[in-house]
């Protein structure tokens, strides 16, 4: 079992898509997790990625992106470990890591919704 096992799910009224395209850029996965080194070992479009993960923690690290009605669930998903020579915080790390995950998928709601209202379909 991993140290470090953080899951979020979070709804955005856009589509999958469109959420994929804001994992795309190498760059932004830099800003989502600056202590992160990741390396893609499974590209899969519109439905995520998944990275092998180094740095701070070393482990595995998955975005889903799944079509429900008129949007995306998006799923995030770090298994992951202290480096061995890091000595371990886990609680405190869970509880930052699972922040940190909750303001990724927030963020990008923010402005992939750019002002949708509630019942209107995304553009």
């Amino acid at each position: 079992m991993p140290a470090v096992d953080v899951i979020d799910e979070t709804f955005l009224a856009v589509p999958p898509d469109t959420v994929a395209a804001a994992f795309a850029d190498p760059r932004a996965w830099r800003r989502f997790w600056p202590d992160l080194d990741l390396e893609v070992y499974a590209d899969r479009g519109a439905q995520g990625l998944r990275w092998t993960v180094r740095g701070a923690l070393v482990g595995t690290m998955e975005v889903w992106l799944e079509p429900v009605l008129d949007g995306t669930v998006l799923h995030y998903f770090l298994r992951a470990d202290f480096p061995p020579s890091v000595p371990g915080r886990a609680l405190k790390e869970i509880a930052r890591r699972q922040r940190a995950a909750k303001a990724v998928a927030l963020d990008l709601k923010f402005v992939l919704e750019d002002g949708r209202r509630p019942g209107v379909p995304p553009a």
